[in-house]
């Protein structure tokens, strides 16, 4: 597992490659819990792009779930973009939709999130 993090205006993109399972988990709370840590006094707007993960696991889930509950407590949000077909349809079968927004790509995450992350990324 990579996850590259990139800022985009007032959000964090972090872009992880490889399967997110048990021993990913870890590794994924600590980059979402850093994203929200630089958001500053802001409300953190966070997104993982995932259209380079093959798999998730419970223990993936249970990672995207803390840092959902972290941004949330800090006043932001946590969305996922790009989910490939397979990790699309362990987020439909756990219902998961319920616990994070999920959007078809970064743009239309960033959007949802601030006008100034979505210019961001329209800029880069």
């Amino acid at each position: 597992m990579r996850i590259e993090e990139t800022a985009c205006g007032p959000a964090r993109v972090l872009r992880a490659t490889g399967t997110l399972d048990q021993a990913a988990s870890e590794p994924l709370h600590e980059a979402l819990l850093a994203a929200v840590a630089h958001a500053g006094a802001g409300a953190p707007f966070v997104l993982v792009e995932m259209s380079k993960v093959p798999f998730i696991s419970s223990a993936g889930l249970r990672a995207l779930m803390l840092g959902a509950k972290a941004t949330r407590a800090a006043g932001g949000m946590l969305a996922v973009a790009s989910l490939t077909d397979d990790v699309a349809e362990i987020f439909r079968i756990a219902r998961f939709d319920l616990v994070v927004r999920v959007f078809e790509g970064p743009r239309d995450a960033l959007a949802a999130m601030s006008p100034e992350a979505a210019a961001a990324w329209d800029g880069r």
